[in-house]
Order: structure tokens, then C-alpha cells, then sequence
């Protein structure tokens, strides 16, 4: 089996390899056949080490030794075991329909090939994420991850804002991840090792604030990557970036990190339920946060952007509740039916040339009929309907919250659902039903390519039966390794009432946005003026003020930092030495300038000089002596 796991980590660094070849090439389709069928390779692959640890095995390889110094040891060592194979499949899957997708979406730019090593060598950063046997390793993977979403995301670099929200998502992730590299120094020097196995074994003989300490910083960490309160901005600004980065970024990549390092280290949490709490907490905040801006954002990809960072306080408030096996299974589902949104708001994009602003759209559906579907099918998903992947694992969330009797936790969620599905409805309804206001722009809009829709088809398949197929399998595989605990509703009155009344909820809110947004569209200037919806609108208004309190400030330091102290006196300290050196050679090259005179007249100066020099070492001589006598 060991073949197997270097095909599925590697192949996406071949596919990646293989398109930098061709980088500063003009367009060559080959490079994205090729890296495709890499991806779809190491699905394959991870889909043969899924079969065989679901009899029971796990595949451990050791390829080389990394670092060995002293008591020091850590090699370039991999695991696929029940947690990591599930990560690969979801990460292969979707990796493999984001590629196949961006052979259309990226048919006519001219960093084709670019886009395409790029885009492999985030899915190879994931995988060693994922696979590593060890928390360092786990941060070069990390890192990696770090790297190329700021390459993607900046990808049309000759556009202002790309870049600015490349580097934003850059050090945003540098902040958070200077705090995990802090824990996981704290893990090695009280335990000596940074093994999974060798971690997880000891960790409970260490005092419990020094392990509070360490789940705290790797928190940090999780927060960073997964846009967690406050280190949140970054999410929806990456958005400049190509739909397909989007996609990949929110679904199987990127974000999804976060949750992924908390489940890991679930040993570590079930010591710390403080921590644990906090995280649910946060978790719940941020989903009801995030939706609240989705409901009044009028930016397509914004709006799903909100949406992923709802679920992933969804994700947290189960691994922080000691769910670990729940929260890994909502992040598989939502891993689905989220790409299969952003990709078919990609579709919508190039339809639309680029148009972001669903309430220019309008009646899209009569000229992207598969679209409508697909986008549909995911929407329902993401609002929870049964019986769609989205309505088994948000509803086990929902469970999870109550049966551990945090009704506050729970109440949140609730009213999160029902948010979620009114601005999700709210999206398609603006841009499938009602005018073709398109229309009045002199936008024509048609159909993406078949061969993307045919990629696209599996994650709707997903989206559909992930809940009903995988649930009881997974749960029997998954908890194999994870704490294998079943949240049940013992009272079936209680269980019936809370499963009819969520979906009725749901319902309603999906009836209320079709309603207001499936025919004309009005404006409501007073609304939109309020305090409150513009309170929405801007975010809460925390990027202005990460702005005036961090930005601007840091700004006028740096600024008096350069004029002061590196103008005044490190490019002054440089130059002077410059200076002098350069002067005195002015004044003594005449040393050198082969006139007879002025030679002697040197020579005769330097006599003198040495004859000095050497009376006062004689006097200077006698003078010791003498007291010594």
C-alpha cells in the first residue's frame, strides 16, 4: 500500500512540475489535461487507501530522516489512517473537478499554464498537510498552503486589489501561524518529540496549564487559517482572486486546515474542555456573524464566502463540544456542496463578464438551465433540506449542542439556519428568477461548456446522497480513531418537535426570500441607508478600524522609522564612512601618481614617521625598565 500513498501525494507535485515547464508559455491545454489526470490519479489512489482502512489498516511510511540532532528526531515520515484518508478523499475530489473546471474557466487568460502549477502545487501543500505524521511536518504542509494562496489569490497580479487581498490573506495567516509555530516548540520542549503518536501517548503527563498553553497557541493557529474571529478579513477579500482558487480555497484547502488541526489534536482538547468550550463559543459567534453580512452583501462570491465561514463556526462548535467525528463529517459535506456553489457562481461570472452584483442579473435560468440546477441542488444542501448531504451533518451539530445541554450553543445555531437559508435562496432567486435585468446592461448570458457541467455533476451527486451514503460507514470508520461517541435525542417526542421545527424554519425562510426576491426587485433606499443594514453592509464596520487603529498607524511608524532612523542615521552612518573613505583617497593617491618629487618627498615623510615612532617605543622601553628596577 505504500505505493499508493506516494502516488496520491505526489502526483499533484509531478502535474505541478509539469505546468511550471511551461509557465512563461503562451496557452498549452495539455498542461491542463495533464495536471487533471494527475489529480485524478491521486483520487484514485486515495480512494484504494480509503477500501483498505476501512478493513481496519493504517499505511505508516517513513521516506527519509528530516532533522536529527541530539535527541532531536524528525523524519519526512506519513500516516494514512482514518482521519487523513478521509482529508485526501475530499481534498482529491474536489481537487479533481476544480482542475477539469479551470481548463474552461481559464480557457483565455494568458497565465494559463501558470495558473494551472500553481493551482496543483496547493493541492500537493494540502495532502503533506494532511498525511504527515507529525505537527512539523504538518506545518511545512501548512506553510505551503499559506504560500500558494497567496500566489492564487494574487494571481492577476496587475490588479491592485488582487494583490492587496493576497498580501492581507498572506500576513493575516503569518500572525496567526507564528503563534501555532509557538506551540509546537512548547510541545517539544516538554515532551521531546513532535510525533502524532509519541504526543498524544505522553501529553497527559505534562501539567495541565502547560497543555493548556499549547491547545491555546495551535487555537491560534486554526483561527488564522479557518478566518476565525478576529483574524477573519482576509476570507472574503480573497475573493479577487479566480473563481476555481475560490472553490478550492473554501472546500477542500485552505480553511478547511483549521478544523482539520483541531480534530487531529483532539487528545490534547479532550484535556483542556475549558479551551474546548471557547472554541464551541467562538464557533457559534462566527456563524451567526458571518451570516448576518451575507444577508445584505451584494457580492455573488462574497456572499458564498460568508456562508463558508458560517460553517466553519458550525465546525468548531463540534470539535469544541469533544464532536470530533461530527465535525469532520459536516466539513465533508460542506466540502461538496461549497465548491459546487462557487463553481457554478464561476459559470454565472462568465456568463454575466464578470459581473458580481446579483441584482443586475435576473431570469438566468431560461439560458442556464444546468446551472439553476446545480446551483439549486447546492443551495439546498447548504440550507439543510432533507435529505441532502447539508441537512444530516448540520442537524447532528444541532444535536450535538443540545444533547450536551448548551442550549445558548444550540439557539444560536438555530437562528443561524434560518439565515442561512434565507441569503441562499436570496442569491439564487436574484440571479435565476424574476426580469432579465441582465438585459438592460447589453448582457447576452449562455451556458458554460458541457465538459465543465459534466465536471461539475459529481459534487451535485454528492451534495445529494454524502449524508445518506457515508454516515453510517464513515461513523464505523472514523471512530475507529476518534472518540467513538453517539449523540442521540433520547426523547423522540423532543427529537421529532426539533428535526420538523428546524426544517419548517428553514422552509419558511427559503419562502420568504423567493418571495421578496423571485419577482421585481425593489430597491429600498430608506432601508439601505439605516443604520443597521449599512452596520451589515460594512461589515460591522471592523475593517475600518483594523485600519485606523492597525494600518494607518504601523503606516506613519514606518514611515518616521525610514525619514528618522534610516535616512538620519543608517543611510547617513553608511554614507559618511563612504565619504571619508573616499576623501582620504582623494588626498593620498597623489602617493601614487609617479612624479619623482613628490615620491621622495612621501618617502621622506614616512621616514620621518617610523624614526618618531620608533624613539618613543625606545623611551617608552627605558622607562619600564627603569621602575622595574
Amino acid at each position: 500500500m505504500e505505493i499508493y500513498l506516494y502516488i496520491a501525494l505526489f502526483a499533484p507535485l509531478v502535474g505541478s512540475l509539469f505546468a511550471g515547464l511551461f509557465g512563461a508559455s503562451p496557452k498549452t491545454v495539455i498542461t491542463g489535461i495533464v495536471t487533471s489526470g494527475l489529480l485524478f490519479t491521486s483520487f484514485i489512489s486515495s480512494a484504494i487507501l480509503l477500501s483498505f482502512v476501512m478493513s481496519g489498516h493504517t499505511v505508516h511510511v517513513e521516506m527519509m530522516t528530516w532533522m536529527a540532532a541530539g535527541d532531536l528526531y524528525i523524519p519526512f515520515g506519513f500516516v494514512v489512517d482514518q482521519v487523513s484518508v478521509t482529508m485526501m478523499m475530499v481534498v482529491s475530489i474536489v481537487s479533481t473537478v476544480v482542475h477539469i473546471y479551470s481548463i474552461g474557466y481559464m480557457d483565455h487568460d494568458k497565465g494559463f499554464n501558470r495558473f494551472f502549477s500553481y493551482l496543483s502545487a496547493f493541492v500537493f501543500s494540502m495532502m503533506v498537510l494532511v498525511m504527515s505524521d507529525n505537527f512539523l511536518g504538518l506545518f511545512i504542509g501548512w506553510e505551503g498552503v499559506g504560500l500558494c494562496s497567496w500566489l492564487l489569490i494574487g494571481f492577476w497580479y496587475h490588479k491592485e486589489s488582487a494583490t492587496w487581498a493576497a498580501n492581507e490573506a498572506f500576513i493575516m495567516n503569518r500572525i496567526a501561524d507564528l503563534a501555532m509555530l509557538i506551540g509546537i516548540f512548547m510541545m517539544y520542549w516538554s515532551l521531546g518529540s513532535l510525533q502524532y503518536d509519541v504526543v498524544f501517548a505522553n501529553i497527559g503527563n505534562i501539567p495541565v496549564e502547560v497543555v493548556t498553553w499549547i491547545g491555546i497557541f495551535l487555537f491560534i493557529g486554526a483561527m488564522g487559517k479557518s478566518a476565525q474571529f478576529p483574524l477573519h478579513t482576509w476570507l472574503a477579500d480573497a475573493m479577487e482572486g479566480p473563481t476555481p482558487v475560490s472553490a478550492l480555497i473554501h472546500a477542500a484547502t485552505m480553511v478547511t486546515a483549521g478544523v482539520y488541526l483541531v480534530v487531529r489534536a483532539n487528545p490534547i482538547y479532550d484535556l483542556i474542555p475549558e479551551v474546548g468550550l471557547f472554541i464551541a463559543s467562538l464557533g457559534a459567534f462566527v456563524a451567526m456573524f458571518a451570516a448576518t453580512m451575507a444577508l445584505v452583501n451584494r457580492d455573488m462570491k462574497r456572499i458564498i464566502a460568508y456562508s463558508t465561514l458560517s460553517q466553519l463556526g458550525y465546525m468548531f462548535v463540534a470539535a469544541g463540544l469533544g464532536a470530533y467525528w461530527v465535525a469532520l463529517f459536516h466539513l465533508m459535506a460542506h466540502a461538496f456542496f461549497k465548491a459546487l456553489l462557487f463553481l457554478g457562481a464561476g459559470n454565472v461570472m462568465h456568463a454575466m463578464h464578470d459581473e458580481l452584483d446579483p441584482f443586475k442579473m435576473g431570469g438566468l435560468k431560461k439560458s442556464m438551465k444546468w446551472t439553476w440546477i446545480l446551483m439549486t441542488l447546492a443551495s439546498v444542501a447548504l440550507a439543510g433540506i432533507y435529505p441532502l448531504a447539508g441537512f444530516f451533518s448540520k442537524d447532528l451539530i444541532l444535536e450535538v449542542a443540545f444533547v450536551e445541554q448548551h442550549y445558548i450553543l444550540y439557539t444560536v445555531l438555530l437562528l443561524t439556519a434560518g439565515l442561512t437559508a434565507f441569503y441562499s435562496f436570496r442569491l439564487v432567486a436574484l440571479i435565476f428568477h424574476g426580469n432579465e435585468r441582465h438585459l438592460e446592461h447589453g448582457i447576452h448570458p449562455h451556458e458554460a461548456y458541457n465538459f465543465v457541467l459534466f465536471a461539475m455533476a459529481p459534487l451535485g451527486i454528492l451534495a445529494v446522497i454524502a449524508g445518506m451514503a457515508f454516515k453510517t460507514p464513515y461513523y464505523e470508520m472514523v471512530t475507529q480513531l476518534l472518540p467513538a461517541i453517539e449523540y442521540h435525542i433520547h426523547n423522540h417526542t423532543v427529537f421529532w418537535i426539533m428535526t420538523i421545527g428546524t426544517q419548517l424554519f428553514v422552509i419558511l425562510a427559503i419562502a420568504y426570500a423567493y418571495k421578496k426576491y423571485a419577482k421585481a426587485v425593489k430597491v429600498d433606499e430608506k432601508v439601505e441607508s439605516g443604520f443597521f443594514y449599512q452596520l451589515l453592509y460594512n461589515q460591522y464596520f471592523i475593517p475600518k478600524i483594523y485600519d485606523e487603529v492597525f494600518s494607518k498607524p504601523y503606516l506613519k511608524l514606518s514611515k518616521l522609522a525610514w525619514k528618522e532612523i534610516d535616512l538620519k542615521i543608517v543611510d547617513a552612518t553608511v554614507d559618511g564612512i563612504a565619504n571619508v573613505i573616499y576623501r582620504t583617497g582623494e588626498k593620498t593617491h597623489t602617493m601614487q601618481d609617479g612624479n619623482l618629487s613628490s615620491m621622495l618627498r612621501w618617502m621622506v615623510i614616512g621616514l620621518v614617521v617610523l624614526l618618531v615612532l620608533a624613539v618613543a617605543f625606545t623611551a617608552g622601553y627605558n622607562v619600564v625598565n627603569l621602575r622595574a628596577m
